[in-house]
């Protein structure tokens, strides 16, 4: 009997292979919604139903750790996280808390341009806007 186990090529060099960890990094690579840990938890049930909420939890927190995703925490004080590890841009809706990414069109500020003014060097950005999504601004209008 051959046994193949297929797993990110990031995941070769660190810590021990875990199916579970595997399948939240999955989830966070194919999802735009940037979830919660609940979130991430529910999906992952529906293919590993006994996982635990405090696996979910363990292992956002080493891949957060390991730089694999992105850990978005915002003024509502509730994680959310992010499988797209490109630089990139984020707005959020102030009234319904949802994140959405700016599409890479947008003008970006170059790290040559900003370690040039400031000295520093630059490892990588988080910037986000701040706003109404178009449904809650929808919604806005409607109220008397």
């Amino acid at each position: 009997m051959v046994l193949i186990i297929v797993l990110w090529p990031e995941m070769a060099n660190t810590a021990k292979y875990s199916k579970q960890r595997e399948l939240i990094l999955n989830i966070l690579r194919s999802s735009k919604s940037h979830p919660t840990a609940d979130e991430v938890y529910e999906q992952a049930r529906l293919q590993i139903p006994k996982i635990s909420l405090g696996t979910v939890y363990r292992n956002l927190n080493f891949l957060a750790a390991e730089g694999r995703i992105q850990r978005l925490g915002f003024d509502s004080g509730i994680a959310q996280f992010d499988g797209d590890l490109r630089d990139h841009y984020h707005i959020r809706c102030t009234r319904c808390g949802r994140i959405e990414d700016v599409p890479h069109g947008t003008h970006r500020v170059t790290y040559d341009e900003v370690e040039s003014l400031t000295g520093y060097k630059i490892h990588h950005l988080h910037l986000a806007f701040f706003g109404l999504c178009r449904e809650c601004k929808q919604k806005r209008e409607e109220e008397p």
